[in-house]
């Protein structure tokens, strides 16, 4: 009877931790096999543990190269894709005007288009208009496609803000800039810097529609995907969990410092100077 009554409170927690568990389980076999020296090129299976791969990241310097330059591709399409999808997204939700509800539309066709399709139409339009493959095209193809995913991302976090808040500051006498460089940037902030967060993970991962319109440039998906004909070196291996390693260190810095100022707010009151114990 305990055990039932235990298991029936704790069912939704059981449930959840196993599909965690699902859901990382590639992850822990990747960060597992990065600590692998196999038997051969062509072999996955554990053989023998080692820390030469994490002493030797680079195997060779093209997978480096394709390292770096993912990252770079990544990092500016970040930038671009946040700042025009944070402007579209304080538009639609903020603004009123003629053809609205088509634009809002037209913001999810990117994320429903297989990329397949959308690799093949930015080819024929590079091609049509003379525009020569390389970095900068994969550059504008990653944006296009990351714009989607900021908009609908920071568009969640301004329809949940209270606009209440924003009208109070205006009411103590807060101009339009003040506001919102006090108010609402700080409010909106969590929700920008996970869409940027989403914008370089979708980037660095792609490989369908870079492989289209890469020319001879190649990133780290594309180098791993020719290095799978020959074998994969054990490096691809700590490139993966040294990234992932970084998102969730990213992750939790962020929740640990919106938790710090949640409690600085609880702790400072409604006058906002900190509360003195009796």
């Amino acid at each position: 009877m305990r055990l039932s009554r235990w298991l029936a409170d704790r069912w939704v927690m059981i449930v959840a931790l196993l599909v965690l568990g699902y859901l990382a389980l590639p992850i822990l076999v990747v960060a597992g096999l990065s600590f692998n020296r196999p038997s051969s090129r062509l072999s996955y299976d554990f053989n023998e543990f080692t820390l030469d791969n994490w002493r030797q990241p680079c195997a060779t310097s093209d997978m480096c190269d394709a390292v770096v330059r993912s990252v770079q591709i990544g990092f500016i399409a970040t930038v671009v894709a946040t700042l025009l999808g944070t402007l579209m997204a304080f538009a639609l939700v903020r603004h009123r005007f003629r053809g609205r509800s088509g634009i809002n539309v037209l913001i999810f066709l990117p994320m429903a288009t297989p990329e397949l399709v959308m690799g093949t139409s930015l080819l024929a339009l590079f091609v049509s208009a003379g525009v020569p493959q390389g970095f900068w095209t994969i550059v504008i193809a990653h944006v296009m496609f990351c714009v989607s995913f900021v908009v609908v991302t920071v568009k969640a976090r301004l329809a949940g803000m209270d606009r209440r808040m924003e009208e109070a500051a205006m009411d103590l006498y807060a101009n339009e800039w003040q506001t919102f460089r006090r108010i609402t940037l700080p409010l909106v902030l969590p929700g920008i810097v996970a869409a940027a967060l989403l914008a370089f993970s979708l980037s660095f991962d792609d490989f369908i529609i870079t492989n289209f319109n890469a020319g001879t440039t190649v990133t780290f998906p594309m180098y791993v995907w020719g290095a799978a004909q020959r074998g994969i070196p054990s490096q691809v291996n700590v490139i993966g969990t040294a990234m992932f390693a970084v998102a969730l260190l990213l992750v939790g810095l962020s929740s640990l410092r919106g938790r710090r100022a949640r409690r600085a707010n609880l702790l400072a009151g409604p006058s906002g100077h900190p509360r003195r114990s009796s």
